[in-house]
């Protein structure tokens, strides 16, 4: 088995900047804060029963590559949340509707309890910078609803969503689902598992036809994956391609491995 590999890693002095006439951003290198000031500012309120946060203003253009639909509303994760306030894109706010400062995003992350670690987020972050467009792995974009069924985008069948008399049972439907993955998630968070799903760069990327990721990202804990890990792993994955990603101080690194026939001896 033949491992290939490649890797970024993140210095104090690089930061995201912010091109004034575009809503897209750049990442570059300079002696400016990572926080960054935006005249247009996104707002989400946090759930903290749900580990997530649901949007109630939106700005810019990123959200057609950030957060998930259901019923119409958009959450996200705590890892996207992190990743837009440090470029200045997004305020948290509070039940009570008092902002939540970087410190206390950063804390959320910390405590590992809402399926996301800092090695993990690390990893979101280089990607995202890079232009990638990712979403937890197996957790839908949206939920679409057709002749009476509802067909998320993986094909499965979901319940019925839509209807305002639906509203509250969809909300605990959401719920339902976000803890049963994120106790899946926290359960595993520090052992080899599938952690995001990763496509490339593209501008008419839709959350209702996302297509197939250009690979799958696995996380491998603290330990190399054993060759018994990673075969199940493939399984899981089907027929598109996994790959590895491992943080050590700072410095994230991708690899995967190539199947090798060797020779019969003589």
């Amino acid at each position: 088995m033949d491992c290939q590999s490649c890797s970024g890693e993140f210095s104090d002095d690089e930061v995201y900047l912010v091109d004034q006439n575009d809503d897209e951003d750049s990442y570059t290198s300079g002696c400016i804060s990572k926080l960054q000031f935006r005249k247009d500012v996104s707002k989400a309120c946090w759930i903290d029963e749900m580990g997530m946060a649901e949007v109630v203003e939106k700005k810019g253009k990123m959200w057609t590559t950030t957060g998930i639909i259901r019923n119409g509303k958009t959450y996200c994760y705590v890892e996207e949340i992190l990743f837009l306030a440090e470029i200045g894109a997004l305020l948290l706010l509070a039940n009570d509707d008092t902002s939540l400062s970087l410190k206390d995003i950063y804390e959320k992350v910390g405590k590992e309890r809402n399926g996301c670690c800092w090695q993990s987020f690390e990893v979101y972050r280089h990607l995202k910078s890079l232009g990638y467009i990712i979403r937890r792995h197996g957790v839908p974009w949206t939920m679409k609803v057709s002749k009476g069924k509802g067909v998320n985008d993986t094909g499965d069948f979901v319940s019925l969503q839509g209807s305002p008399e639906r509203n509250g049972v969809v909300d605990i439907e959401l719920r339902e689902e976000i803890s049963v993955i994120d106790l899946f998630n926290n359960l595993q968070i520090h052992e080899v598992r599938l952690v995001f799903d990763v496509y490339l760069p593209n501008s008419k990327f839709k959350k209702s036809s996302p297509g197939d990721p250009s690979f799958v990202l696995c996380s491998t804990g603290v330990y190399p994956p054993s060759k018994a890990e990673i075969e199940a792993l493939e399984r899981q994955c089907g027929s598109i391609p996994m790959k590895f990603c491992h943080v050590e101080h700072g410095r994230v690194s991708f690899f995967f491995f190539d199947k090798v026939e060797l020779p019969g001896l003589p």
